[in-house]
C-alpha cells in the first residue's frame, strides 16, 4: 500500500546496466545509450522492464520515487492506496500494536520492508503492507536491516483495487506465493468488504480460510490471544471504546498498568510532599511554642524586677 505518489519524472537509477534490462521480455541489444534511452522513455514506467534479481536489489529495491516489488524478473509497482484503506490500516496496526505491547509475542514490520520468497511459482520479492515476525521465529530483524532475511509469520495486504490486475495480485498471486513460502497467516483487508479474506496454513502447508465464529470474530493462531470483530474492522471504533470492550480491553492492559504505575508514583510523591508539609508545620508549631514560653519567662522576670 503506497500512501503517496510523487510526480513522475522518469529517471533510471544511476549507473544502470542496460545489458541487464529487457523491454516486453526482449533484451536491449544496442549498447548505444542515446538509442536505448529512447526505447526506455517510451514506456510510462519500469513495470514492463525485466531485470535480474541482483540488479533489483542493487538498483530498484530502494528506488526513491517508486516502490517496486519483483516477481520472476519483472518489476511490479506497489499500487496507490486511498484514504479509506489508510484509515483501516491505521486502526488495524494500532490494534496489533496495543496487543503486542501487552503480550509481547512478536514484532510488526512495515514501511516497504521486503522479503524474498521462492516456491513452485518461481522467485519473488514482496513488500507486505504489514507483516509480523513472531518471537519464536528463528530469524529476527536487526535495527539497521532494510530487508527481512527470513519468512514472515503473518502478512497483511490492504487490497489494491484500481485494476483487475492489482486485485488478482493480492487475492491470487500473493496468496500462492505466501502459501508456498510458509507464511502462516495471510490477511487480505478490503475496505469495501468484497475481497476481505483470512487464510491459515494447515498441517499440509495449504491455505485454508479462517472462518469467523457466530459473532463474526476472526481469531489468529499465530498470535494466541489476538482476535477482532469484522464489524469493527469496518466501523473502526476508537481506543476509548475498545478499552471498555470485553473483546479488546486486555489489549490495553499495559496502558492500564502504566497508568496505575504513574498514578501510584504521583500518589507517593504527593504523600511525601504532604509528610514534608506536616513536618514543616510541626517544626513551625514547635518554634512558636518555644517563642511563647520565652515570652512568658521574660514577662515573669520583668514582674520580679518590679517588686524588688
Amino acid at each position: 500500500m503506497k500512501t503517496l505518489r510523487q510526480t513522475r519524472h522518469f529517471q533510471l537509477p544511476p549507473q544502470t546496466d542496460l545489458k541487464c534490462l529487457k523491454i516486453n521480455e526482449q533484451p536491449i541489444t544496442q549498447i548505444n545509450f542515446d538509442q536505448n534511452i529512447k526505447k526506455i522513455k517510451s514506456i510510462q514506467n519500469l513495470q514492463d522492464i525485466f531485470v535480474p534479481e541482483t540488479e533489483y536489489w542493487k538498483k530498484y529495491y530502494e528506488m526513491p520515487d517508486f516502490c517496486y516489488e519483483w516477481c520472476n524478473g519483472k518489476l511490479e509497482e506497489k499500487p496507490m492506496a486511498d484514504f479509506a484503506s489508510f484509515q483501516m490500516y491505521l486502526w488495524f496496526i494500532n490494534l496489533l500494536d496495543q496487543y503486542l505491547k501487552t503480550f509481547n509475542e512478536g514484532s510488526l514490520v512495515g514501511l516497504e520492508i521486503g522479503f524474498r520468497l521462492s516456491g513452485g511459482f518461481g522467485t519473488s520479492i514482496r513488500k507486505p503492507d504489514l507483516a509480523l515476525i513472531h518471537q519464536s521465529n528463528p530469524v529476527q530483524m536487526d535495527k539497521q536491516d532494510r530487508s527481512y532475511h527470513g519468512c514472515f509469520d503473518m502478512c497483511i495486504e490492504f487490497l489494491s483495487d484500481s485494476t483487475i490486475e492489482e486485485i488478482r495480485r493480492d487475492t491470487v498471486i500473493k496468496k500462492i506465493e505466501y502459501e508456498q513460502s510458509g507464511v502462516k497467516e495471510y490477511f487480505i483487508l478490503d475496505r469495501n468488504h468484497y475481497e476481505t479474506a483470512f487464510y491459515r496454513l494447515n498441517n499440509s502447508g495449504i491455505y485454508k480460510p479462517i472462518e469467523s465464529d457466530n459473532h463474526s470474530v476472526i481469531q489468529s493462531s499465530v498470535l494466541s490471544n489476538f482476535q477482532f470483530r469484522l464489524d469493527d474492522l469496518y466501523g473502526l471504533p476508537p481506543d476509548s471504546k475498545l478499552r471498555n470492550d470485553r473483546m479488546y480491553n486486555h489489549y490495553f492492559q499495559k496502558d492500564v498498568s502504566r497508568a496505575i504505575e504513574e498514578a501510584t508514583i504521583r500518589a507517593e510523591k504527593e504523600k511525601q510532599r504532604a509528610e514534608k508539609e506536616k513536618q514543616r508545620a510541626e517544626k513551625e508549631k514547635q518554634r512558636a511554642d518555644e517563642a511563647i514560653e520565652r515570652e512568658k519567662k521574660l514577662l515573669h522576670e520583668l514582674e520580679l524586677l518590679k517588686h524588688k
